[in-house]
């Protein structure tokens, strides 16, 4: 009888030590994989900002907001998927100067998905803004096409920045752009065209020729994607007036 007893203790501890193993495996992966993103450049951001002086303050968890003063238009951002938010700021901030007041998103662990509501809030804080835009970068955009789903009352529009919806917006009077880079190489463009049926018929979609998919933001080249043939700056350039014609107009 005891040794059958001592038999299934060591078997319950076997099993014990072998769950441990998987739990302790699984949260060292999921470390792994949330930790693995891709940084800022800080170097180029900064000598990009430097002939910029829009107001900039932080709040909540960490949400950085672009004030140019007096604006009428607002823009929610939704950083791309494992992309440090800040490497947006460029972006965030040449739109600023242009007259709309930007909201640049942080995400938990970099991934919108985490926080699809990130954007609840934020437009009672400024009452003064007359139109509201949400945005989003790759995995960032589709995050601010679902929340913009439930949502569709408070904005005026959607821009998708190498991205696509996956909700139905179709029925909608929103205003949507669609800018891309021809050499993007990390967006599906499979999935693309077939969630073209999910915008406004009248929605507006730029080419940038020569723009990939990781320059709407300042971190580097990403794997994967295609050869730029035109320089970070210009891309943003090019974004920021495709943005502010559609914003502005």
């Amino acid at each position: 009888m005891n040794l059958s007893n001592n038999k299934t203790k060591k078997k319950i501890i076997k099993i014990s030590v072998s769950l441990v193993c998987i739990v302790v495996v699984l949260i060292s992966c999921c470390a792994f994989y949330l930790g693995d993103y891709y940084h800022a450049d800080m170097e180029s951001i900064e000598a990009f900002s430097a002939s910029y002086s829009v107001r900039q303050e932080t709040i909540g968890n960490g949400t950085i907001v672009l004030d140019p003063g007096n604006a009428k238009s607002g823009l929610i951002f939704y950083p791309g998927g494992k992309v440090e938010y800040t490497t947006y700021l460029p972006l965030m901030q040449s739109l600023a100067s242009e007259g709309i007041l930007c909201v640049l998103v942080k995400m938990p662990f970099n991934l919108a998905v985490l926080d699809i509501n990130a954007a609840d809030g934020i437009q009672n804080l400024y009452p003064e803004i007359e139109s509201w835009y949400i945005a989003g970068h790759s995995l960032g955009g589709s995050m601010a096409a679902y929340y913009l789903a439930d949502n569709t009352d408070s904005f005026d529009g959607l821009i998708l920045l190498g991205s696509y919806s996956t909700q139905d917006l179709s029925a909608t009077s929103l205003k949507v752009l669609s800018v891309y880079g021809s050499e993007d190489a990390v967006m599906n463009m499979e999935k693309y065209k077939e969630c073209e049926s999910n915008l406004p018929d009248d929605f507006t979609q730029i080419i940038i020729d020569g723009g990939c998919h990781a320059y709407f933001g300042m971190y580097g080249q990403q794997k994967g994607d295609g050869t730029p043939k035109i320089t970070n700056e210009e891309q943003i350039h090019r974004t920021v007036q495709a943005i502010s014609d559609h914003v502005l107009q």
